[in-house]
């Protein structure tokens, strides 16, 4: 047991590229300095950097016009600072694993507190080098007895110099830049000459806030940690004095442990989207059903109804045995699911949609795969604007409007169907197709409609040559009323003989 006279230890960790580092996770590929940049005053700033970036003189404030001028082949993203947060979670979320108290450092830093940990893992050096491995990004970090002067020592201090923070510069306190200005105009260079002054004279010249900060780094003000905590699993389990071994039996059990987790759910805002039951039997064999929701949902009844159809469609029948002695209930995945306004009839409108509980009926009768719904993707490119997903690991999506777009064919053919083509001029509509071993005759024709190609998931981009083709289309009618929606592949400046296609037929 730990005395209450050991000193906390603390171990920060700075990623100094966080941002683009994980940028270039999703996209390896990229070798080139690359920048993130956001808009600030109706102008585009460079908002993170990475090392390349950095070694070129570039770095976060610049406006990214000044950038590329300095480095003409420096590659510009979206910066996405909910994302970088998100990571930093995760981060402090794998940290769990060494200490049970971690907390994230925004904008670009982990703190854990390692009181009583290091033992574990081999001493404090080895537990920094473990902790460091595991988060996978370019790091700093520090050790010391506050958490405030672990985070500056990290920062703002040199590797493998002096861990004395009051040779850290006055940088190490991050003060806004009027106040850290008049520091450098008085004089003071680092922590140690702050510490020498009278805090009474610092905090009526340059703000309480210096005293406060530079209190926090020396450990004469506490600087607490606001830990990231497991969530408790949401759980429920019942023991039985008598074996049982009906199943009407172990249905009400079941139903008993869903109103004591929708509890649960309730007071902390959750919905259930995977129900898991163990039931365990007399001479030790298990057994576990499951079953899942297309919507977070946390109604007994509704949950109860979809384990009925999992017994009752079972390929390996409910063998009780000698009877079940216990039966465990656990909620493996959930969802934010906020209270919901009870309407007339007493039922809650988040729980009572029809076609949700249909999903979730035929799902768990035929599997979670084969019941699928569309969603839309935001590309312009037809064949791959929707998507099929699996309807229970997909909420629905709001599809765009549609009003003032061309219309487009109930039929769409996937792959476009290749034809032979005869058009009177180089970029006009066809006048003749042969599809299928049959020629059309075009006697009405409407358009071109112009799609470009997405040039910026090609290696060169919108250059000629680089693969990425125009298509013009075109809806036409033949001599028999038939209309279809056909188009040109490539312009003929980007391809010498571009091909034709039939991409769908309307109705």
């Amino acid at each position: 047991m730990r005395s209450a006279s050991m000193p906390r230890r603390y171990l920060a960790l700075w990623f100094p590229w966080l941002a683009c580092e994980r940028v270039k996770r999703k996209k390896p590929e990229c070798s080139m300095p690359l920048v993130l940049a956001l808009r600030i005053r109706n102008a585009l700033r460079l908002s993170a950097v990475d090392a390349g970036a950095r070694r070129q003189g570039l770095q976060p404030g610049m406006t990214l016009a000044d950038a590329r001028a300095r480095c003409p082949s420096l590659v510009s993203l979206p910066h996405d600072p909910q994302a970088d947060l998100r990571e930093l979670d995760r981060l402090a979320a794998a940290m769990l694993r060494f200490t049970p108290i971690a907390a994230a450092d925004p904008p670009d830093g982990v703190m854990l507190d390692i009181t009583g940990c290091a033992h574990l893992h081999g001493g404090e050096t080895a537990l920094a080098r473990k902790v460091v491995s595991e988060a996978g990004y370019t790091s700093r970090h520090a050790l010391a007895d506050h958490a405030a002067a672990a985070r500056a020592l990290a920062r703002h201090g040199a590797m493998g110099e002096s861990k004395d923070v009051r040779a850290l510069p006055i940088a190490a306190l991050e003060l806004p830049a009027d106040a850290h200005d008049g520091l450098h105009r008085a004089g003071l260079a680092t922590l140690g000459d702050l510490a020498a002054q009278p805090m009474a004279s610092l905090a009526a010249r340059f703000g309480q806030e210096t005293v406060d900060r530079l209190r926090a780094v020396l450990g004469e003000r506490d600087s607490p940690l606001v830990p990231l905590r497991s969530s408790t699993p949401l759980r429920a389990k019942a023991r039985f004095a008598e074996p049982i071994a009906r199943t009407e039996h172990v249905l009400d059990v079941i139903e008993t442990l869903l109103a004591d987790i929708s509890r649960q759910m309730e007071v902390r805002q959750l919905g259930g989207r995977r129900f898991v039951v163990r039931l365990e039997r007399t001479d030790g064999a298990r057994r576990e059903l499951a079953v899942e929701t297309s919507l977070p949902s946390r109604d007994p009844a509704r949950i109860i109804r979809l384990f009925q159809e999992r017994i009752d469609h079972l390929a390996d029948p409910l063998d009780p045995g000698f009877g079940f002695d216990a039966v465990a209930l656990a909620v493996t995945r959930s969802d934010h699911l906020p209270p919901a306004q009870t309407a007339i009839a007493g039922e809650e409108t988040a729980e009572s949609d029809g076609v949700a509980a249909l999903i979730d009926r035929l799902a768990t009768r035929i599997g979670p795969g084969a019941i699928r719904r569309l969603h839309p993707r935001d590309t312009h490119i037809p064949e791959a604007a929707q998507l099929f997903l699996p309807a229970l690991r997909s909420a629905p999506a709001r599809w765009p409007d549609f009003d003032g777009q061309q219309p487009r064919p109930l039929l769409l053919f996937d792959p476009p169907q290749p034809v032979t083509a005869l058009a009177s001029v180089p970029d006009g509509p066809p006048q003749r197709l042969r599809w299928r071993g049959h020629l059309h005759k075009v006697v009405r024709a409407e358009g071109p409609e112009r799609i470009a190609a997405e040039w910026w998931h090609c290696a060169d981009g919108h250059k000629p040559g680089s693969g990425c083709l125009t298509r013009d289309y075109y809806r036409i009618e033949d001599e028999t009323g038939c209309r279809y929606w056909v188009f040109r592949h490539g312009l003929f400046d980007e391809t010498g003989e571009p091909c034709w296609y039939v991409h769908g037929q309307f109705p």
